[in-house]
């Protein structure tokens, strides 16, 4: 298991538990205890953790995962779903994502598509449109998307979060208010049958719902273990998502409640 791995583990269990212990968490891994002493004072250090006598202890109650220690949960979940939303969106869209780990697979399976054959619904009015246009404020999605020349880019403005790469505030929201979107893919961070969708933060929770607002229509990303769980700010309710795309373990009871809703649930 290499450090990156490892890290990623233990701020998982950190998330969990609120707590590690040294001992346990060795166990749990299979390390050494030195190798996880080590590991939680570098963590430490960068200001993920706070150390204890014997362990560690999460900064609050609410814990939310940096971008870059998600990355690797769920890894070919997130891009077999990402594949799957590519194929829903036409040739020549414009397309809002927000931040997070599933949306960022979501930009690199339209940039596989535009530099490939393609498909869709519709072509482009001329051949120098582009393929598709994306506007997000996921400074991550940006970068990648911006080498891209059959790619349209538009970032909004904003303050970054450093946990996940987003910019909030009013300025990206005064962006947003002068975009029209084909669609709006939104990663979550948890779907409730009577609350809807959610995500940690009540900031980044209003852009996201922005995006659904200025779509017609507006497919929800996440891998199924996001079903059924609930976060601290709700981004919108059901009946304003149009497509839902998870992964085959997606219950069953959920997927029948999700339906009657009205959403169109693709598993993959």
């Amino acid at each position: 298991m290499s450090k990156h791995e490892r890290w990623s583990r233990l701020l998982e269990l950190l998330a969990a538990e609120g707590r590690l212990e040294v001992e346990d968490a060795a166990t749990t891994l299979e390390v050494s205890p030195a190798t996880i002493r080590r590991d939680l004072d570098e963590l430490a250090e960068q200001q993920m953790l706070v150390r204890t006598r014997g362990g560690a202890i999460a900064h609050g109650v609410s814990y939310e995962l940096p971008l870059r220690y998600k990355s690797s949960r769920h890894a070919s979940e997130k891009q077999r779903i990402a594949a799957a939303v590519a194929e829903l969106i036409g040739e020549g869209d414009v397309v809002g994502l927000n931040g997070g780990t599933t949306t960022t697979e979501v930009a690199r399976a339209l940039a596989l598509r535009a530099g490939g054959s393609g498909g869709g619904r519709r072509e482009p009015s001329d051949a120098s449109a582009p393929s598709f246009t994306v506007v997000t404020n996921a400074l991550n999605i940006a970068g990648e998307l911006a080498v891209r020349p059959q790619i349209k880019i538009v970032v909004t403005g904003g303050v970054a979060r450093p946990q996940t790469y987003e910019l909030v505030g009013p300025l990206t929201v005064g962006v947003l208010n002068e975009v029209v979107l084909d669609v709006a893919v939104l990663g979550v961070d948890g779907v409730d049958p009577q609350l809807g969708v959610m995500t940690h933060q009540e900031d980044e929770a209003s852009i996201s719902r922005l995006f659904a607002e200025r779509a017609r229509r507006v497919i929800v990303v996440t891998d199924s273990s996001k079903m059924g769980r609930r976060a601290f700010a709700r981004i919108c309710g059901l009946d304003r998502i149009d497509v839902l795309v998870t992964d085959s373990a997606l219950p069953s009871d959920m997927a029948a409640r999700l339906t009657e809703a009205g959403i169109k649930v693709h598993t993959v």
